[in-house]
């Protein structure tokens, strides 16, 4: 009976132990709330949508809006397209738009800055959306720039798309990461074809290219494409619907946001599928980003009313964020280093969440 007992109470301090061990170890879920400060714009300056936000290694934020969504009245005071704001949000740099020897975007989608500082600019816009001071032309090519604005790369030409197969030109890009460790360029291309592709981040060389599931794309190119009021049960389609946005992982995982089929799926850098999450329930995939502590333990997806938090290596749910004045799941969003949300959230604005837990280390 003694050792019964005795065992007994092994065996609890055990699991007491064990249960104490798993609590240190677990980060806690990030806690936000809407900065109503952020950001300090020239009272001069009108801004079109927000369209997508990225983030320096300085933490500097830069905004890619759409000035020609402005009314009539507000155009000649259009801010430039691209606006850099410091950490406390005042404007420290500003530039964009047409110029010579490349060919600006006619509707502005994203805006990337790289490990270098370099800062990427695509957009999306097809002819038959019809859009006021816009021109009848393709958003077929990305343009990379340097942090002042001058022209660097020019990948793909206005106009020059000739489908899912062209390894020269995009269509309708939507988003680009450049993984640090290989300098290459992940484009989700986007909105008139249905793949990833990828290329060398200096030269513009092609050098590869998948779609779902790493299957072949095909072409289905419609102009503006469907907004889906539902998906099917089941994994979903074998093809890509609306590639919205891609990030690279430290430990070179490749997330892909497939919008209208409300799923986020998993690649090796070579293209080889891994696993997805879809969301049957909610509007999902919006958009990606990933957390700022050194393991990027959560992949944030902008999904419902808010973003939801998802655990990156075992892509579960584990949380939503959705806080008092927040303008919904957003456009494109972006985290600064210390764990800052920025949501560009199209038609109804922008603005940062501010984290108010810092999660620890891992």
């Amino acid at each position: 009976m003694q050792r019964s007992l005795q065992g007994l109470v092994l065996v609890l301090a055990s699991s007491l132990m064990l249960l104490s061990n798993a609590a240190e170890t677990i980060t806690p879920l990030p806690q936000y709330e809407v900065d109503t400060e952020w950001p300090q714009l020239p009272v001069e300056w009108k801004l079109g949508d927000p369209s997508s936000f990225a983030v320096d290694a300085d933490d500097n934020v830069w905004l890619v809006h759409r000035p020609k969504t402005l009314s009539d009245e507000d155009y000649p005071s259009a801010a430039p397209p691209v606006i850099a704001f410091n950490t406390t949000g005042e404007v420290i740099n500003a530039w964009g738009g047409s110029g010579s020897g490349y060919q600006w975007p006619q509707r502005e989608h994203f805006i990337h800055v790289d490990y270098q500082g370099f800062v990427w600019i695509g957009g999306n816009y097809c002819p038959d959306r019809n859009l006021p001071r816009l021109q009848a032309e393709n958003d077929d090519q990305i343009l990379k720039f340097s942090p002042e604005g001058e022209l660097l790369l020019q990948i793909g030409r206005s106009n020059g798309s000739g489908g899912n197969d062209d390894m020269s030109n995009l269509h309708q890009p939507a988003d680009v990461m450049v993984d640090p460790a290989t300098d290459e360029l992940y484009v989700a291309d986007g909105y008139g074809n249905h793949r990833v592709i990828v290329f060398d981040a200096n030269s513009g060389e092609f050098k590869r290219l998948w779609g779902a599931f790493g299957n072949q794309p095909r072409d289905l190119d419609q102009c503006p494409p469907p907004a889906l009021a539902s998906v099917p049960d089941g994994q979903g389609p074998d093809q890509f619907s609306i590639v919205h946005a891609i990030r690279i992982s430290a430990d070179g995982l490749v997330y892909v946001a497939d919008r209208e089929n409300r799923r986020v799926q998993v690649f090796s850098r070579d293209g080889q599928f891994m696993q997805q999450l879809i969301r049957h329930d909610i509007p999902f995939a919006r958009n990606l980003e990933l957390s700022s502590d050194s393991a990027q333990q959560y992949l944030y997806v902008g999904g419902g009313n808010g973003i939801v938090v998802v655990d990156r290596l075992a892509m579960e749910t584990v949380g939503t964020i959705e806080v008092e004045g927040m303008i919904g799941s957003g456009h494109q969003i972006a985290t600064d280093s210390k764990g800052n949300l920025y949501i560009a959230g199209s038609f109804r604005g922008m603005q940062r969440l501010s984290l108010r837990n810092a999660a620890p280390e891992t």
